[in-house]
């Protein structure tokens, strides 16, 4: 939902901004509207349909990165109360794809591809907010679970835990993200009760003209008339995985047990060593959880 008139500075009606916005956001949903009818790649959709019924379900949205998906399917396994873990394949490639999908074959994870996103190579947070409301409105949705929770594919945990908890107490929760005064969930780790949210018209897609990442298109119809500071919250922490590298070079992030490798931010020519950092930070917890589907 683009900014109300009344939000525009005078300079930005000057250069005619507001005219511009609404066209940019009608040619965005046009293409937005065609992605979402489009069948998926792979992967039977109405078995998943069925198995997320009046379920507690985690979604991750997986992107070329069969090791870092094998990691935190075999942690959330291991770890996380749940019923059901699907894994919606946003990868462009077919290799990249198979590999995937044996992860989740290896892992018991639901597996769906989604369908070619025009979003992957010109903007990655529009694709992954195209990917989640592709699940949305032909998974989730239809299938009415009883939870559902959303994971960037970089995420883990490391201690046990039941995400789903807090929605026995709120509607939903998740990791706040504040752009002016506006306020959304980060959408690397949002949960959601299914009775609360469903008949509502979601969007999880961005708002870059009113300063909103993915997620933060649900702003008007969620968060706006919801109070912030009842949103259950945890302590999130940045540091750097490589000693004697600087933060932003090697950034990483605990979000409560939960590590965040950050795969997008830093220096990519950092990111081999920045995974072997991970997976020393992530051996405790591994030794205790099934085997990797990659060995």
């Amino acid at each position: 939902m683009p900014k109300a008139l009344r939000e525009y500075h005078w300079r930005q009606w000057l250069r005619l901004q507001p005219l511009t916005h609404a066209i940019k956001t009608a040619r965005y949903r046009r293409i937005d509207h065609s992605f979402l009818g489009q069948p998926a790649r792979d992967g039977s959709v109405p078995d998943i349909r069925d198995a997320a019924r009046d379920s507690n379900v985690l979604l991750t949205i997986a992107f070329g990165d069969a090791q870092c998906l094998d990691l935190q399917l075999r942690l959330t396994r291991g770890l996380v109360r749940h019923d059901l873990h699907i894994v919606a394949d946003n990868s462009a490639g077919e290799a990249a794809a198979r590999e995937n999908r044996q992860v989740c074959a290896a892992h018991g994870a639901a597996y769906a591809r989604l369908p070619a996103n025009p979003w992957t190579v010109k903007t990655p947070s529009r694709s992954h907010g195209a990917a989640l409301n592709w699940m949305w409105h032909n998974v989730l949705k239809p299938a009415a679970p009883a939870a559902f929770g959303f994971l960037d594919q970089d995420i883990f945990p490391t201690q046990p835990c039941d995400p789903f908890e807090p929605l026995e107490r709120v509607a939903f929760y998740g990791d706040l993200r504040r752009a002016g005064d506006r306020w959304y969930l980060w959408a690397g780790y949002c949960f959601f009760r299914f009775d609360a949210v469903g008949r509502k018209p979601l969007d999880f897609g961005l708002d870059w003209f009113a300063g909103l990442d993915t997620g933060g298109a649900n702003w008007e119809v969620l968060y706006r008339d919801a109070d912030p500071n009842a949103v259950p919250q945890r302590p999130i922490t940045a540091f750097a995985a490589l000693p004697g590298i600087e933060l932003r070079r090697a950034y990483c992030e605990w979000r409560g047990s939960w590590l965040h490798e950050v795969g997008l931010d830093g220096d990519l020519s950092l990111k081999a060593k920045k995974r072997e950092a991970v997976l020393r930070l992530l051996e405790p917890a591994l030794r205790a959880s099934p085997r990797s589907a990659l060995q």
